[in-house]
């Protein structure tokens, strides 16, 4: 009698994994045998995959995002003024000062830093050019008392560096437990269609089982062979930040 092969899904990667199970599950509803005697097994898998396909687009947003664009409009604000301010000495009639100005002109120039740019390259960018207004550029910034421009742009910039790295943080933390916790429920109900269907086929006899049988082997096969073996080749990253390899072993899952 034919039955359901095995296979471990552990080692699929992330697009691999929810294209096998979403395929078993929509063959299983379609076929008329299978959708009637396991009823229950075909309807967990269908809600498993369908929160495995909500975890792997998971765009939710981050509790820290109006306190990023906060500090980000705060920080072009800061960044704003000093530009003014520095622009104020350019004609200041004292040679020393208006000298200074132009030298901290050219720097602004130089970076042609746009608030409007996307966030991490600005960010990126006034780290720089902080560093340089305290170093190359104390001597001007102090000639014309700019000192606390730089001191409330470098504290603005980062705070927008760090809940940047804190909502990183969190997304990484929520997408890789979500869908790794997703994986392993699309894994049981998988297993658990695949059991009963091989029970019932044992018990009634093959007949009216075996399209769906032969569907899910030749499946079996096709991914045991282009995704496995092809990931055995070359390990590539998890869920859960480890690598994937191939193992065509194990129970079906």
């Amino acid at each position: 009698m034919k039955e359901i092969d095995s296979i471990f899904l552990g080692n699929m990667n992330n697009a691999a994994h929810f294209l096998f199970v979403s395929n078993m599950a929509a063959r299983a509803e379609k076929d008329a045998a299978v959708a009637e005697k396991c009823a229950a097994q075909v309807a967990a898998l269908r809600e498993a995959v369908q929160a495995e396909d909500e975890s792997l687009q998971i765009s939710a947003k981050s509790l820290t995002t109006d306190k990023i664009a906060e500090a980000d409009r705060l920080r072009d604000r800061i960044y704003a003024g000093y530009k003014k301010a520095v622009g104020g000495y350019a004609a200041f009639p004292v040679a020393d000062m208006a000298e200074a100005a132009a030298a901290l002109s050219q720097h602004i120039k130089d970076y042609k830093i746009n608030p409007q740019a996307q966030l991490d390259k600005e960010t990126g960018l006034l780290v720089n050019f902080v560093q340089d207004l305290e170093g190359t550029y104390s001597a001007q910034v102090e000639k014309l008392g700019l000192g606390a421009f730089v001191a409330q742009l470098k504290a603005a910039n980062e705070a927008v560096r760090e809940l940047t790295g804190q909502r990183t943080d969190e997304r990484s933390a929520r997408t890789a437990g979500a869908l790794k916790a997703a994986r392993a429920a699309s894994d049981e109900a998988y297993r658990e269609l695949a059991s009963h269907v091989n029970a019932h086929a044992l018990i009634e006899g093959g007949a009216d089982y075996a399209a769906f049988i032969g569907y899910a082997n030749t499946e079996i096969a096709h991914f045991k062979q282009e995704v496995l073996k092809s990931a055995k080749k070359k390990p590539a990253a998890s869920a859960d930040g480890g690598t994937d390899s191939a193992d065509e072993g194990g129970d079906a899952e």
